[in-house]
Formats: structure tokens, sequence, C-alpha cells
């Protein structure tokens, strides 16, 4: 059974306490979204400048596949929907979910030149879907931010469809977008990744990387 637009206005309010309360999606930064129907495919996405930290239920819009609302008028998704929407449909994914941390903005502009970022070795790999040693390395791709969704959205397509071992991506100046089948799931993959990006950082801080 699919979720309601109820139960995951409530989910989607208390991720966004706790990711506000981290640090993560401070003022009105962030969005997220969690799919509602397949066919046709509808999210369940948060409004454009909304606190992510005092999510109210009239804050979470339903969405069609071109990003555009359904029923429900009052608010506007955010700008960012179409990416949501990309990952959704090239993923086969249940939620997504964008950050805007300190860490994930610094190394998304250090690695930008170089296309994406490298992270090996860490036992906290392993909290990813599907991976199963520290020795894995996970490439975080890096897009220059764009104000076009639809042309961005399509490079994300384009990148998700030839790359389908990649668990998240960074838009540079701007922060971490990562997904799972559900919820929780994608929680956690945020959880996952911002602790690597952290410890990316301060390495590199430290000249050890």
């Amino acid at each position: 059974m699919n979720p309601t637009l109820p139960t995951i206005a409530r989910k989607l309010g208390e991720i966004g306490q706790d990711f506000y309360t981290r640090g993560w999606v401070l003022g009105t930064s962030g969005n997220f979204s969690a799919v509602l129907s397949r066919n046709p495919l509808r999210l369940a996405m948060t409004a454009s400048s909304v606190s992510k930290g005092a999510i109210r239920p009239t804050d979470v819009l339903t969405v069609d596949a071109d990003g555009a609302p359904v029923g429900k008028k009052t608010g506007r998704p955010s700008a960012e929907t179409l990416l949501h929407v990309a990952v959704a449909r090239t993923r086969g994914a249940g939620a997504v979910l964008h950050t805007h941390s300190v860490w994930s903005t610094m190394l998304s502009e250090l690695h930008g030149a170089e296309g994406g970022l490298i992270l090996a070795g860490f036992e906290m790999l392993k909290g990813r879907e599907g991976v199963r040693t520290h020795e894995h390395q996970e490439r975080l791709p890096i897009f220059d931010n764009d104000q076009d969704m639809r042309r961005l959205s399509g490079r994300v397509e384009e990148m998700l469809k030839a790359s389908p071992d990649v668990h998240g991506f960074l838009l540079r100046g701007h922060g971490l977008y990562t997904w799972g089948d559900d919820l929780a799931q994608a929680r956690r993959h945020v959880e996952i990744f911002e602790f690597l990006l952290e410890v990316a950082g301060r390495m590199h801080a430290r000249g050890g990387s």
C-alpha cells in the first residue's frame, strides 16, 4: 500500500527537524520528496521557501511527473522538484532528500573542477545500500549549479542512466542529493554521506588529502 500524503508530511517534518538541528538544512535550504504513486508518477514534495525545521502538513504538496502541483494550490513546489522527479523516475527511488551542509558545500567547490569526489576505505561506506565492504569506492558526481532546472535535471538523468552504481551527487556550491527505496533508507544514506563528507573535509583541512 502506498503511503498517504499526511503520513509522508509527518515523516518529512520529523526528518526536517532532525536535519535542521544537525545544521544540514538551515534557513529555508534543502528539499525533500517521497513517491505517492508510480503510475501516474506522483511525489509528495516540500514547498518552496519553507523552513525544514518546521514543516507543517500544508507545506507538503503533491506534484506530477512534470513537477507541477496537483490538487491543492496553496504554496508552490521547490524550484528543484524536477531533480527529484529525475531520480525517482530513473532510479526507481521511493524518496529523495537534499541537504545544504557546510561540508557538502565546501567539498563540492574543492572538487568541482574534477567533476566528482571519491570516498574510499571508510567503514561507514557499508551503511550504503548494497555496499558490503569498507574497500568500496563511492564516487559522488559534482554538477555545476544551474538555474535552468530542466537542463540540469536532464544532465542528472543522463548520469544516473550511465552510472547505475551511484548513490548520490553534489551540486557545486550547493549541496548533496541522495535517495533510497523509502524515507528511512534515504535518511540513512544522508547520514552516511554527511558523516563521510565531514571526515573528508576535516582530513583536507589537516592536509590529509
